[in-house]
């Protein structure tokens, strides 16, 4: 990954319920900010052990100012440990690469976000690092909030 931002959350659920938020690309409209779409593209079989039939690519509609743009991402899953996704293609965006890693502990796991993006439109290297860590930041909050009210 290229240089990234990261930050952590701690969620009061096990490791396995907040990947299953995490997977649930058709709620993230509701949730995730900005997010207007989430359709899956492409799916792993089921048969495989790490990613169980979860989404191997998935399209989206982002609206989050001053990025809004349409974009699909392909995914690689370990487990209910982490999840790692880049750009396959986008309008705006030039390149993205993030992952989410869960570690658990006592039931209660910690959320780990690392992003590292880049867009069409110049941007000055700290209001870049700035963007991702509002989007990171947003993101680790709708996520605990998801997983936390048992939707």
């Amino acid at each position: 990954m290229a240089e990234q931002t990261s930050s952590s959350i701690t969620v009061d659920a096990p490791a396995a319920d907040v990947m299953a938020v995490i997977a649930d690309f058709g709620s993230y409209p509701s949730w995730a900010k900005g997010v207007t779409v989430a359709e899956i593209q492409e799916r792993y079989s089921e048969a495989d052990p790490d990613a169980r039939g979860r989404a191997r690519e998935v399209f989206f509609a982002l609206d989050v100012s001053p990025i809004k743009d349409e974009y699909t991402l392909a995914y690689e899953w370990d487990g209910d440990r982490s999840v790692t996704w880049s750009l396959v293609e986008g309008k705006m965006l030039r390149s993205l690469d993030g992952a989410y890693v869960l570690s658990e502990s006592g039931g209660r796991t910690e959320v780990t976000y690392r992003l590292a993006l880049d867009v069409s439109i110049p941007l000055i290297g700290m209001l870049k690092r700035k963007g991702e860590k509002i989007l990171i930041d947003t993101a680790l909050k709708g996520l605990k909030k998801r997983v936390e009210s048992g939707a």
